[in-house]
């Protein structure tokens, strides 16, 4: 890019300023073509300007720079004017109705308008610690124009998520879908935050509240986790009509049986190697992954039986050395207070013969060891030293076992507005970006749940192609079909890709939008959680999980030699069918395990402490999809799908958990410990999902209570005052329209004098 005869790169500050400024005004010209040909001009210096540059570490510092300088120059606002009039463009609309097929030449100007905005947000939404205080202030006005309303405009996440619905109802099937999720996503972790953000968050809420702090720190006690072996199936799971004969079972394993038996198990840690080698697994529970349901292919390939996922580049390489890992359980102990009123009942009934409710410290009449479980529940005190995920610590520690979390404190609240509305007054309720977000979703947040939904529907891996789904494939198939071999392998890549970055963009979404909103409200929480069960996201999640996790971990949808910005700097290799083929040298793929992980802590969000939901995940038969899981070496993938089998093992019967033994133990390794929890002895298997509904009917109505308390004020009149003197009625004046003396007659002989009155009728009635 030539400006006066000069590079980009070798401009001054003032002389790039004015050229972008001489762009945003060609961008006002009437003529499509043009206004598209700068839009491009601005997407290469957003893109760092590559064809000045030398190296990829070059056109990342040039893509940050002139990003904060297309902000600062205005450019956000002018491409948001833009988007608004693609958005509305009728013509576009009808024209990709009418066609028999839509390609990625159909959303060229959206697609050119999107990668602009999204490489500005990406860019500015990082931090770093050598960014200047000018670029610091921009990107808090940035957030700050992302999230709230600006000139009478929604929010900008409310616009994007508009464009799903619409995309989703039929009217715009040419919008590039995976463009407009990424952006979205994007946008609402610059303006809500993103994970540590939202810990950062929860700390700060419960010191306002003057609740205890944290135990730990739930980020740092995952990442301290180790990968374990997943089970071995002939000896684990009990599947007697499955393993072979005891002979040949030790002739074909020889030495290794005593190792299997003592050591090849979720329980104990492999020092020498964490990600050991696995004898191949035999299929898992055909039967009960049936009724519709395909179970897995029966063998393992030898990518499943190789190490699979090794920890991120961050950490460091594993070697011969010792690995030192946390011993002892990771986690602190919880116990709710509910569970401590609950224990003190069934103990009153039993020793006195009466309760009393809500009180958790008369403990008279009571034997001393309820006195000691009393304590022991509400807090425990250890000496010695105490390891965590955290650090280890030397001395006496008094753990706090009785855990008060802020929606507790949140749902007490919205009780006592309930009851006193009058007396404790109007909710002050902040102005946070959360809050606006969901004022703004709050109409149509059924509509946007079931969009996405649909979409990840479309792009889950085992779904079949139907006539009535979406087209989500819009803005990746090209105008002509290819010809040859290597064109078609190169398109199937695409595709593949496509639909994994949809399926990484709508988990991670939703993931931040359900903690984002528990942290705020848990009604709001409740409300969006209720809304994506009805639209049946368990069985969606189920069914997405319902293949060869590992292939789908290891696959290899990505051309590296494709990828920005090495595309543009090196010397493009000739591509092959060979090449294609063998794919690149990575054995897994981060961004299959990203969406594989945020599913299941999804799964975990919608189906924790409700009966009903975690039915569903019985009625489904979830068990030998969720331990097929278990295959992955990757502790936090692993840890939630022990969550998830935890809450459901009483509704398994014990022959399940006689059989799947490793499991249980691994589930009382890795989760949480609940003090008094039945989860490894309670039986329950006679339960069904109507049994739990009442549970489900009062949450409903409790989120309804409290969306209409807090925003539909305006047409609740129960409380507004009313005015019973008649001649102070008959004495007000009413604005009434110009032209009713026109027709005040005519009313008066339609409206009264020809109608009959009844005035007996009308004393008796009132």
């Amino acid at each position: 890019m030539c400006v006066q005869g000069k590079e980009w790169l070798e401009l001054e500050e003032d002389a790039q300023k004015a050229y972008v400024m001489g762009l945003l005004d060609r961008l006002e010209v009437v003529s499509r073509e043009r206004r598209l040909k700068v839009a491009r001009a601005v997407l290469y210096l957003a893109q760092g300007t590559f064809g000045e540059c030398d190296s990829e570490v070059d056109v990342l510092h040039w893509s940050r720079y002139n990003c904060f300088l297309l902000y600062q120059m205005g450019t956000f606002s002018a491409f948001l004017e833009l988007l608004h009039m693609e958005i509305d463009n009728s013509q576009a609309c009808s024209s990709a109705l009418r066609k028999p097929a839509i390609s990625i030449a159909d959303s060229t100007e959206l697609r050119v308008l999107l990668s602009v905005m999204y490489l500005m947000v990406e860019n500015i939404r990082l931090e770093r610690e050598t960014d200047s205080y000018g670029w610091r202030r921009a990107r808090e006005t940035f957030r700050t124009e992302l999230s709230f309303s600006m000139h009478n405009e929604e929010p900008f996440a409310l616009l994007l998520f508009s464009m799903v619905t619409k995309f989703c109802s039929g009217l715009a099937p040419h919008f590039p879908i995976k463009k407009v999720l990424l952006l979205l996503w994007k946008v609402v972790m610059f303006t809500l935050g993103g994970f540590e953000q939202l810990q950062a968050l929860k700390v700060q809420k419960r010191e306002e509240l003057g609740l205890p702090p944290l135990a730990e720190d739930s980020i740092q006690v995952v990442k301290s986790m180790r990968a374990a072996s997943p089970p071995s199936y002939t000896l684990d799971l009990g599947e007697s009509q499955l393993a072979p004969p005891p002979s040949k079972l030790r002739g074909r394993r020889g030495s290794r049986r005593q190792l299997l038996t003592k050591q090849d198990s979720l329980d104990i840690y492999n020092e020498r190697d964490l990600f050991k080698t696995e004898e191949p697994a035999t299929e898992e529970e055909e039967e009960s992954a049936g009724d519709g349901e395909r179970t897995l292919d029966g063998e393992l390939d030898l990518l499943e039986q190789d190490p699979l996922v090794p920890p991120p580049p961050s950490q460091a390489p594993l070697s011969a050395e010792r690995v030192a890992f946390p011993k002892g359980l990771p986690w602190t102990p919880k116990v709710r207070q509910k569970d401590i009123e609950h224990f003190l009942e069934m103990s009153r009934n039993k020793f006195i013969g009466f309760t009393l409710e809500q009180d958790t410290d008369t403990l008279v009449g009571l034997p001393r060891p309820i006195h000691e479980s009393v304590k022991t529940l509400k807090q425990v005190t250890r000496v010695g030293s105490q390891s965590s995920g955290i650090g280890s610590h030397q001395g006496i520690l008094a753990k706090e076992h009785k855990y008060i979390s802020i929606a507790d404190v949140q749902i007490k609240n919205e009780e006592e507005l309930e009851k006193c509305p009058m007396s404790l007054g109007e909710e002050v309720v902040p102005e946070t970006p959360c809050e606006i977000l969901y004022q703004g979703m709050l109409c149509s947040l059924p509509q946007y749940m079931i969009a996405l939904l649909k979409i990840l529907l479309a792009a889950a891996p085992t779904s079949k192609a139907k006539t009535d789904s979406i087209n989500i494939l819009a803005d990746v198939l090209p105008e002509e079909m290819p010809i040859t071999v290597l064109q078609s392998m190169k398109l199937g890549i695409d595709v593949n890709r496509h639909k994994e970055i949809i399926v990484k963009s709508i988990s991670a979404l939703l993931l931040l939008l359900l903690k984002h909103f528990k942290l705020n409200h848990i009604y709001q929480f409740e409300y969006v959680s209720q809304h994506l069960v009805f639209a049946n996201c368990i069985p969606l999640i189920l069914k997405f999980f319902n293949q060869n996790i590992l292939s789908y971990i290891t696959a290899k949808n990505s051309i590296s030699v494709l990828d920005y910005p090495c595309c543009i700097i090196q010397d493009l290799p000739e591509l092959t069918t060979e090449s294609l083929e063998a794919g690149d040298n990575n054995q897994f793929c981060w961004r299959n395990l990203f969406s594989c992980i945020n599913l299941l802590r999804l799964l975990n969000k919608l189906t924790k402490w409700k009966h009903s939901r975690t039915m569903m995940l019985v009625v489904f038969k979830s068990a030998p999809i969720l331990k097929r899981a278990l295959k992955v070496k990757q502790a936090m993938l692993q840890l939630y799908v022990l969550k998830l089998l935890k809450i459901q093992t009483k509704y398994l019967g014990r022959q399940w958990r006689k059989s799947n033994m490793k499991t249980m133990s691994a589930i009382y390794q890795k989760v949480r410990h609940r003090m008094n929890d039945d989860w490894a002895y309670g039986n329950d298997i006679d339960a069904r999902p109507w049994d739990f509904q009442a549970e489900e009917c009062t949450l409903r109505a409790n989120i309804e209570a409290f969306n209409s308390r807090r925003y539909d004020r305006p047409q609740d009149s129960e409380f507004s005052p009313v005015d019973n003197c008649l001649q102070s009625v008959l004495g007000q004046r009413l604005d009434l329209p110009e032209d009713f003396h026109y027709s005040y007659e005519l009313w008066l002989e339609r409206e009264v004098f020809s109608q009959p009155i009844c005035w007996e009728e009308l004393l008796q009635n009132h």
